[in-house]
């Protein structure tokens, strides 16, 4: 009993790690928490459940769908919400309304196409468990924890072994040296938008998969949010740690203390951290736009 809640905190927290981090790199470049995040997850959710369901596409199909919509629809996020602001030199406040605003519309647009009706995936997978350790483990939870691990080490690779990767950690650090030694902030953040877009498109089918589809279902971005903060906000590294910390302790109080009194724990987690060691278990203090 104890390996199987492991493994599935584990996958759970994996999950949770790909929101921090898609969390975190916009907030590594721009400064700023993007809320919208939350409104991609909910309408690549949706798009995959789209293909699965209504053009009976299988797993690996679908989850290359869901991953370019929500690339795509973090490219336009920005181009449309942010990129103005950002030139005219806007402050957090205007960032923050902007991002809740759209995250709040890509919702509504999920209610009125497919209306109140909860929706569930339909099964993609052609086994629904395997023995592990004398467990037996759902096959959507491993996917979730093999899916998500290889997308988080393919994002290292590419943020630390790439050219395109430096130039995105270059205007993170700073933005306005960056530009002035010839990298194209526009398109970098854009690409940076992209990317977390994308790990938003794989949250949401994943989430899809192991969750009842509903319209609220991007308010996940809340723990991702959590696992931020608890790992460091503006450390990636720090996201990875905080996800799969937030991902075992939800699945484990869960499993003790029954899902009523789980978030609550989860919130007093997150005031001690914030109370006792506000620059998160990687010990990156960031600070928002002023």
């Amino acid at each position: 009993m104890l390996v199987q809640q492991l493994i599935n905190g584990l996958s759970l927290g994996a999950v949770y790690a790909l929101i921090a981090v898609g969390f975190g790199m916009i907030f590594n470049v721009l400064k700023f928490s993007n809320f919208a995040h939350g409104g991609v997850i909910t309408v690549t959710a949706y798009a995959g459940y789209y293909v699965a369901a209504n053009l009976g596409w299988s797993f690996l199909p679908t989850l290359a769908v869901a991953i370019l919509v929500g690339g795509l629809l973090a490219m336009l996020v920005e181009l449309v919400g942010f990129r103005l602001i950002r030139r005219r030199g806007g402050s957090v406040i205007f960032y923050f309304v902007s991002s809740v605003t759209i995250g709040m519309l890509l919702e509504n647009l999920m209610v009125i196409a497919g209306g109140p009706t909860f929706y569930a995936y339909p099964d993609m997978l052609a086994k629904a468990s395997y023995p592990v350790l004398g467990a037996s483990v759902s096959t959507v939870n491993l996917v979730m924890l093999a899916a998500s691990t290889l997308a988080l080490v393919t994002l290292t690779w590419v943020l630390y072994r790439t050219r395109t990767g430096v130039a995105i950690r270059a205007i993170s650090a700073d933005t306005v040296t960056a530009g002035l030694m010839g990298a194209n902030v526009d398109t970098l953040i854009g690409v940076t938008f992209f990317v977390s877009g994308c790990l938003a498109g794989m949250t949401g089918m994943l989430l899809g998969m192991t969750q009842t589809l509903f319209p609220q279902l991007g308010r996940v971005v809340v723990k991702g949010f959590i696992a931020a903060v608890i790992g460091g906000l503006g450390s990636l590294g720090g996201a990875v740690i905080g996800g799969i910390f937030l991902g075992v302790v939800e699945v484990m109080l869960t499993a003790t203390i029954g899902s009523g009194w789980a978030p609550v724990l989860l919130f007093l987690i997150l005031l001690s951290f914030l109370a006792v060691r506000p620059q998160g278990i990687a010990g990156v203090i960031a600070q928002e736009k002023a």
